[in-house]
């Protein structure tokens, strides 16, 4: 399929969908749709110290798809030093963009125009939309029939067992029109690569963007991890992607699962890993 001139539409947010924007943003018509579900790390300690949405992912796609000169999408991406986790009210760990979104949050005090000034100062190239504007967490169930909450917990793997579902809380917040008009327009539709559960599912629950996605005739496109992550898909094969999603969806929402088949790249020792595909 040729994406040049097309709409696409990427859901997710984390690493992983800022290198797929990065990679795509002269491309065609981009659309990132980012998840809410983030409330670790500093935009986490942000959310909590000044009760605002999540910026983590939101900067994420921005700096992606930022066209400003070299400087200023350093200075986007620009961390303090010192701990992530640090205290709530710590400038250790912060980055300068989750702090101007904190400023702007304050000026204009809504999120979409916080979202939408930020995109104009950085030359976004391209648009983002939040999942929800809902105030949203995750919790799972796992295998040992325990319940994990909050999504710094599940992505830092403090829980036993292995995850078995995702839920979110509140179960139906809506999506904006705007995200949902995006994926009704679109050519093309990628999730991932990105964390499975902490950051792909959160946006694939929401129940406005899940019906958008299975009513539209995009191509849709599943982009599965080059490695597993240690607690949330350990040993996952592209089945177990393909299966985890229909179980959450109640249908594979994607018509291609794009895998790496790469395997010349050495793994640094350091990792203690090895390339292991199932069919």
């Amino acid at each position: 399929m040729q994406i040049n001139g097309k709409k696409i539409v990427c859901l997710g947010g984390g690493v992983g969908t800022a290198n797929l924007l990065a990679g795509l943003k002269h491309s065609g018509d981009i659309t990132a749709i980012v998840s809410m579900a983030d409330d670790g790390g500093s935009a986490g300690r942000l959310r909590r110290l000044y009760h605002i949405p999540p910026s983590g992912d939101v900067v994420n796609c921005m700096i992606a798809l930022s066209d400003a000169d070299e400087v200023m999408q350093k200075l986007l991406a620009y961390r303090f030093p010192g701990d992530r986790y640090a205290p709530d009210n710590s400038l250790h760990g912060q980055k300068i963009a989750n702090l101007m979104f904190a400023a702007m949050m304050g000026i204009l005090k809504d999120f979409p125009k916080a979202i939408a000034e930020m995109e104009k100062i950085f030359k976004v190239k391209g648009k983002i939309y939040p999942s929800t504007l809902t105030d949203i967490s995750i919790w799972a169930k796992t295998s040992t029939g325990h319940m994990v909450t909050r999504e710094e917990n599940i992505d830092l793997g403090k829980f036993k067992g292995q995850l078995k579902r995702l839920h979110i809380d509140p179960k139906n917040p809506p999506a904006p029109p705007g995200a949902i008009e995006a994926i009704q327009e679109a050519d093309c539709i990628i999730a991932g690569p990105g964390d499975l559960y902490t950051t792909i599912l959160p946006v694939l629950l929401i129940p406005d963007i899940q019906n958008a996605i299975k009513s539209s005739k995009a191509r849709k496109i599943f982009v599965v991890n080059v490695a597993n992550k240690r607690f949330e898909t350990p040993n996952f094969t592209l089945d177990d992607f393909v299966y985890t999603i229909k179980k959450h969806c109640g249908d594979s929402l994607f018509d291609t699962f794009l895998q790496n088949d790469n395997l010349n790249i050495d793994i640094p020792a350091k990792y203690k890993n090895e390339y292991k595909y199932g069919p």
